[in-house]
């Protein structure tokens, strides 16, 4: 069973993706995957409707929209140059500690959302990302505890405005942003269906071709230690994101650089996890 939310952007309603390949309407029994659902027992009371066999679920049409698998958090957090072959590529020092920055909530969007390049930019780079999903309140917790407080995990893609983030003085934000930059999905699995998140593949192709191929056991930082890391400076709450960083391969690593264009077709994926495409056009 993984989560996934369907519907209008703004407007999504819950549904699952089954072990057998059909997506299930879960809105007659639950109002949205968000911080309620999250903090007071959906997962639980999820897993045993679908094990009931989701009773006054309808299946859903094929050509329905998915949206992010989860509401809007109330935060992004992302950790940057945490793989070390994309602190080099971007001319940059493996880190002794996580670098921490955030993503606006308004940059979140849907898994096959188009993404617009924003007026100005030149510089418009990709980042394929394993998503942590908060399941419950976390604050100052240990490395030990730390998955205990995690609810599963999904496929993001940290868009990024080189220019934006890097020659216009300041910190990244600006530069991570803009409306569209956030996209997560198709779905989130849960915590329980994933063996190992420092033992999955991931990677990223434009219009086909492979970018970026790595594994999460090559983080710097796993996502136990991140978790309990940044637990230290901010309390998570349920539904919050976590983008664990990228591998190297992004394009503004390449020689020359390769930055996206309108018309390009990028797909992320996560071994287990799924895939997501974004089409980038001109904002």
């Amino acid at each position: 069973m993984k989560l996934i939310r369907f519907g209008e952007p703004g407007r999504e309603e819950p549904g699952v993706l089954l072990d057998d390949g059909r997506r299930v309407d879960a809105s007659g029994q639950f109002h949205d995957y968000d911080e309620g659902f999250f903090a007071f027992g959906g997962m639980e009371a999820l897993e045993a409707w679908v094990a009931d066999g989701c009773p006054e679920g309808d299946e859903l049409p094929l050509n329905v929209r998915i949206g992010p698998p989860v509401d809007r958090p109330s935060k992004i957090v992302c950790v940057g140059q945490n793989y070390a072959d994309h602190a080099k590529e971007l001319g940059g020092q493996v880190p002794a500690e996580p670098v921490i920055f955030m993503k606006a909530g308004s940059a979140w969007s849907g898994p096959f959302d188009d993404v617009a390049r924003p007026p100005g930019s030149e510089k418009l780079d990709y980042e394929v990302e394993l998503a942590v999903v908060i399941g419950r309140t976390a604050c100052r917790v240990s490395e030990r505890e730390a998955l205990d407080y995690v609810a599963g995990f999904s496929v993001f893609c940290d868009y990024s405005e080189r220019a934006f983030q890097k020659e216009m003085g300041g910190q990244w934000t600006k530069g991570k942003s803009c409306d569209g930059f956030a996209p997560m999905g198709p779905a989130l699995t849960p915590v329980g269906e994933v063996s190992d998140p420092q033992g999955l593949r991931l990677w990223c192709k434009v219009n086909g071709a492979m970018r970026q191929n790595g594994w999460t056991g090559d983080m710097i930082f796993g996502v136990a230690f991140l978790v309990s890391y940044i637990s230290r400076f901010m309390s998570l709450l349920p539904g919050d994101v976590i983008a664990t960083g990228t591998p190297g391969g992004v394009g503004g690593g390449m020689k020359p650089p390769k930055f996206l264009a309108p018309g390009d077709s990028v797909a992320c994926g996560i071994e287990g996890l799924g895939e997501m495409r974004q089409r980038i056009v001109q904002g």
